[in-house]
């Protein structure tokens, strides 16, 4: 029970702050009018969640470090196709390139910005700095929810008398509602887009992101360990 309760809250919180590495446009991403994955904060989240434990659920019966690098590496390629494949509608279908007015030359690269950002626009595609900013996101997202997925899966190993597959199925129903429910709040803590780790809004937010994901993640882990202590 205590490796359940300890695999939730640890779990939850790594989610919680992997969902603010990502850059996230929404709506005036799809416009091209910012820096971003064109898509609301809880989609891309369920995505790379639900891509990281199908992942890691191929791995079971190998060691547990295994089966939780298996499910991070799953969302971290969920998440670098999507933004690949924003960024070639961007240049090839939209024809604008990958940049970003939140700074002057690109972190990793050192690429000039402004001359590339269309005026009335905060930047789009999604620059260089903000890709690795997602990979590091779901690298700890996806580690997060396979760790919460380990700790449920294992519980239910001991107490209930299912089969392997029943348990795999109710383990997985459990993590994706976990990775809905810190999505949302750490989408009302974000409140609207974000360009990555460079991004000013993640250094006012991390913090007030990161305790709130624990605080839930406290509550989540003792509703879910009465529930299934009760199975």
């Amino acid at each position: 029970m205590i490796e359940l309760i300890l695999s939730i809250i640890i779990g939850s919180t790594l989610i919680g702050i992997g969902v603010h590495f990502i850059p996230v446009g929404g709506a005036p991403a799809a416009l091209s009018t910012t820096a971003g994955i064109p898509t609301g904060t809880p989609m891309i989240t369920i995505g790379m969640g639900i891509t990281g434990i199908i992942s890691a659920i191929s791995l079971l019966g190998q060691s547990t470090p295994i089966i939780l690098l298996g499910g991070a590496i799953g969302s971290m390629t969920m998440i670098a196709i999507t933004m690949l494949f924003s960024n070639m509608i961007h240049v090839y279908g939209v024809g604008v390139p990958p940049a970003s007015s939140n700074f002057e030359k690109d972190p990793i690269t050192g690429f000039s910005q402004s001359e590339y950002v269309s005026p009335g626009t905060t930047g789009h595609g999604i620059p260089t700095v903000s890709f690795i900013s997602g990979i590091i996101g779901a690298f700890l997202g996806g580690l997060g929810g396979t760790l919460a997925f380990i700790g449920i899966y294992n519980q239910l190993e001991v107490v209930s008398i299912l089969s392997q597959i029943e348990h795999c199925s109710i383990a997985t129903i459990i993590s994706i509602m976990i990775f809905f429910i810190i999505a949302v709040i750490s989408s009302y803590n974000i409140g609207g887009t974000i360009q990555g780790f460079y991004d000013k809004k993640f250094r006012n937010k991390i913090v007030s992101g990161t305790v709130a994901s624990f605080i839930v993640s406290i509550v989540l882990a003792i509703i879910f360990a009465v529930i299934l202590g009760g199975i």
